[in-house]
């Protein structure tokens, strides 16, 4: 019972949240303010935002294989194709559940085990992380100055006191937990293990530079689909590059707290803007249109390629057996 419990909350929870903040979103601006927005900009920039999504997605079929071919397996790209598009659109239905259903549509239609699909993806997510370090590492050294002020401005002596003290708390409660379920620590070592072993894995694969070379060209096409869309409204075409990575870094850890990021990636992208003195309607406006924009890309290839892998697959088997 304790179980179909935590699964109902881990369902409900991100919706209710992604819910609550649309609504709060449109309390500040209306759709037809955005809709607004969306005439004014320039649709070029859109597009090429999307084109540059598609890439990074038609990147991460590719990369897919060089993590499979060491292990005795090679897939078809269109297969790989079609499980990284359906596991977007998945995550619009519970959050990060794409992932395990990457590994299972390839599973089921390569004849892979599951254990090895997934170990890939997850080897595969060692590698995006990584990437996304660097570049927090890039805005912050970018911003290094702009960060300290900010620190600077935001806590004085009171707020320092109260940050110590949350920050002991967190602490005490860590050890206290770690002492009454000593498994959590236990998995908090497996799971730096297990990093720290999928890192070598990479380091050991027969095409490393190749995989590095996709998993570079992945994040680039990433902050160009980000950085582009933002030249398509007029209000924030001339902001400068650092406001732009703090915007994609929050947009990026946005996504995964609701489906697709559903009410705060626009959230996200005013908070970001905000530090740097950017209106809110248009940094609003602009979430809005970049979300959607990447969400009916992915709703477009994710439905065609949950129609297709079937079909595909089918007459793949067809033409084998034959």
């Amino acid at each position: 019972m304790n179980k179909i419990i935590i699964k109902s909350i881990k369902i409900i929870l991100p919706i209710s949240i992604g819910l609550i903040l649309v609504v709060y979103s449109f309390s500040k601006i209306s759709i037809n303010q955005i809709l607004f927005y969306l005439q004014k900009s320039n649709p070029y920039w859109i597009l090429l935002g999307i084109f540059f999504g598609t890439l990074s997605h038609i990147s991460r079929s590719y990369r897919w294989n060089y993590l499979l071919n060491p292990l005795g397996y090679k897939i078809t790209f269109l297969n790989s194709f079609f499980a990284v598009f359906s596991a977007y659109l998945i995550n619009f239905t519970v959050p990060r559940a794409g992932d395990v259903a990457r590994a299972t549509i390839i599973s089921k239609y390569e004849n892979i085990p599951f254990d090895k699909t997934l170990g890939t993806v997850i080897a595969e997510r060692i590698a995006d992380l990584i990437c996304a370090f660097s570049i927090i590492c890039l805005a912050v050294f970018l911003k290094k100055e702009f960060i300290i002020n900010l620190i600077s401005e935001k806590f004085n002596s009171m707020s320092i006191f109260s940050l110590f003290f949350i920050s002991s708390v967190i602490i005490l409660l860590i050890i206290g937990l770690n002492y009454l379920f000593p498994s959590l620590l236990i998995k908090i070592k497996l799971f730096l293990k297990g990093i720290f072993d999928g890192v070598l894995t990479i380091t050991k694969m027969k095409n490393r530079w190749a995989f590095i070379f996709h998993t570079i060209f992945i994040w680039v096409m990433y902050v160009l689909m980000f950085y582009v869309t933002s030249l398509s409204m007029q209000e924030i075409s001339d902001i400068s590059f650092a406001p732009i990575l703090i915007g994609f870094i929050l947009g990026m850890f946005s996504i995964g707290a609701t489906n697709g990021g559903i009410g705060t990636y626009p959230e996200a992208i005013v908070i970001a803007f905000s530090l740097f003195s950017i209106a809110e309607d248009p940094s609003r406006a602009f979430g809005w249109i970049m979300w959607s924009s990447q969400t009916l890309m992915i709703i477009i290839f994710g439905g065609i390629s949950l129609l297709l892998l079937p079909v595909y697959n089918n007459h793949r088997n067809k033409s084998i057996t034959n």
